[in-house]
């Protein structure tokens, strides 16, 4: 697996950065080597990265969410794609 060269491309709005910078310190990497299309188990996500980033979904949004929501949406791409469309009133418009 090839890391890109420069910070992934993810949604200009908080969301994006935040969510690569908690992934991120999970996974004990730079938020630079994360791939928006490359499934996050492929990177040592696991039962224990899901909870906690529920968690902390939780805490800075009050985003509640299932521990199945990284095997539901595996990528941080399909992340992004699903909280905003499951969650349009805390997500929409919104950049911290």
């Amino acid at each position: 697996m090839t890391a890109p060269a420069h910070r992934p491309t993810v949604p200009d709005t908080a969301l994006g950065p935040w969510l690569l910078d908690r992934l991120a310190a999970y996974l004990h990497r730079p938020a630079e080597t994360i791939d928006p299309a490359v499934p996050l188990a492929d990177y040592g996500a696991d039962s224990v990265v899901a909870f906690s980033l529920c968690g902390d979904l939780e805490d800075e949004w009050g985003v509640v969410a299932e521990p199945t929501l990284l095997w539901d949406h595996p990528t941080v791409g399909r992340l992004l794609a699903h909280l905003p469309a499951a969650h349009p009133d805390v997500f929409a418009g919104r950049d911290r």
